[in-house]
C-alpha cells in the first residue's frame, strides 16, 4: 500500500478544489456509488479554531453559574434573617460599648425607622461626601435649627448612607435628651452621647467620627424670623477637643431644617412649668393638636466642607484662648458662608 500524502488545510483551502480530500468513513444511510456528491464541512484540527466556530466549551470553561432564587428566596432570606436577629436580642448574644452603643440594632432597626423620612420626606440631598475621611477620628460641626433636632438624626443617615465606607456618626446630645424616658434609651441605642469634652476625646481616640453641634437650644428655638442666621457657638470647647487628639474639624451646612416647624412664637410661661429651655408656637402647632406635629417636607441639602486641620499646633495650643477664638470662628464663618450659598442655589423650599 504506498504512504499516502498529508495536505496541509491551507494549501487545501489555497487550491480549492483541485486536491481531493482525505476518504470519511461511511455511516448508515450514507451515499452508494453513483450517488451524488454531498460535501460535508471540514472540521479545523486543534489550534486553528475561529471565533465564528461553534465549539461546545468543557466544563472547566464554563463560566461559575449563580443559583436561581425562586420567587419567594428573596423574601425568605429576609425572614430568616429577622429571626436570627430576633433569636440574638433574646439571647442577649449581641455587643454593646461604654457607651450604650449597639451596632445591629441600630443599622438593622434605627437607621430603617429613619430613612423612609430621610429619602423619601426630606429628599436629602448630600455634598462634599468626601471631605470625611475613610478612618481615624473627625469632628463634624453643624449649624443647628429646626425646632425639634431632625438634623442632627438626618445628618447621621447622610454620613452611613453615603459614605464609602459606611461610617457611624455619634453625635454631642444635651442633657436634656438623656433625662427623657424613651429617647434616653433610644440616643444610647443610636450611639449618641452627652456634650461634654470628656466623652468627646474618648471617642476620637478610638477613631471614631463625632458631630457637635454649637449653637444648642439657641440655634434650635430660634424664631423663624432669624432662621439661617448662625448664633454663637459657645465656648469653643469643640476646638480645644480637636487640638488635644489633633483630629481633623469638618465645617457642615444644613439647609431646609428651618422651615419645617416654623417658629412664630414661644410660650416661655409653660416652657419652664414644664422645664423646657422653650415651648415653641407654629402655624400648626398646638391649634392642630398631634397633627400639628407633623413636620412640612422641605428639600434638604447636607454640605460637608473642606477639613480644617489640628494635627499641626502643638499639644499646649488647646491652652490658648486666642486660637481657639480665631478657630472657631472660622469653623462658623465657613458653615455661614456655605449656608448662603446653598440658599442662593436653592430653587424652592419644597422642591
Amino acid at each position: 500500500m504506498a504512504d499516502a500524502k498529508v495536505i496541509p488545510f491551507d494549501d487545501d483551502r489555497s487550491r480549492g478544489g483541485a486536491v481531493q480530500r482525505p476518504p470519511r468513513r461511511r455511516a448508515a444511510g450514507s451515499r452508494l456509488k453513483g450517488d451524488p456528491v454531498v460535501v460535508r464541512e471540514v472540521q479545523p484540527l486543534p489550534g486553528r479554531l475561529s471565533a465564528q466556530d461553534d465549539v461546545p466549551v468543557t466544563r472547566e470553561k464554563q463560566p461559575p453559574q449563580k443559583p436561581q432564587e425562586g420567587p419567594g428566596g428573596g423574601l425568605e432570606r429576609r425572614i430568616a434573617g429577622g429571626l436570627a436577629f430576633l433569636r440574638r436580642r433574646l439571647t442577649g448574644d449581641y455587643e454593646i460599648d461604654d457607651f450604650g452603643y449597639d451596632a445591629e440594632l441600630t443599622d438593622q432597626v434605627l437607621m430603617s425607622l429613619i430613612r423612609p423620612l430621610y429619602e423619601k420626606y426630606f429628599r436629602v440631598e448630600v455634598k462634599g461626601i468626601e471631605n470625611i475621611p475613610s478612618e481615624g477620628g473627625a469632628l463634624i460641626v453643624a449649624n443647628h435649627s429646626g425646632t425639634l433636632p431632625l438634623d442632627g438624626l438626618m445628618m447621621q443617615v447622610a454620613v452611613h448612607d453615603n459614605h464609602p465606607a459606611g461610617r457611624h456618626l455619634r453625635l454631642l446630645a444635651a442633657d436634656l435628651v438623656f433625662m427623657l424616658p424613651v429617647v434616653n434609651e433610644l440616643a444610647r441605642k443610636a450611639g449618641h452621647t452627652l456634650a461634654c469634652a470628656e466623652d468627646a476625646e474618648r471617642l476620637l481616640e478610638r477613631g471614631e467620627l463625632v458631630g457637635v453641634m454649637p449653637e444648642g437650644f439657641k440655634g434650635i428655638g430660634k424664631p423663624f424670623s432669624e432662621r439661617y442666621k448662625l448664633q454663637r457657638f459657645g465656648r469653643g470647647g469643640f476646638v480645644s477637643t480637636a487640638l488635644k487628639q489633633g483630629t481633623p474639624i469638618i465645617p457642615c451646612s444644613i439647609v431646609g431644617a428651618e422651615e419645617i416647624y416654623p417658629m412664630i412664637g414661644n410660650a416661655k410661661t409653660l416652657a419652664r412649668l414644664l422645664g423646657f429651655p422653650y415651648f415653641p408656637i407654629t402655624p400648626t402647632f398646638p391649634w392642630l393638636g398631634p397633627l400639628g406635629a407633623i413636620p412640612l417636607p422641605t428639600k434638604w441639602t447636607i454640605q460637608f466642607g473642606e477639613p480644617i486641620r489640628t494635627d499641626g499646633y502643638p499639644p499646649e495650643a488647646a491652652e490658648d484662648p486666642m486660637l481657639m477664638f480665631n478657630l472657631t470662628d472660622q469653623v462658623r464663618e465657613q458653615i455661614q458662608h456655605t449656608l448662603y450659598k446653598l440658599l442662593v442655589q436653592r430653587r424652592s423650599v419644597f422642591f
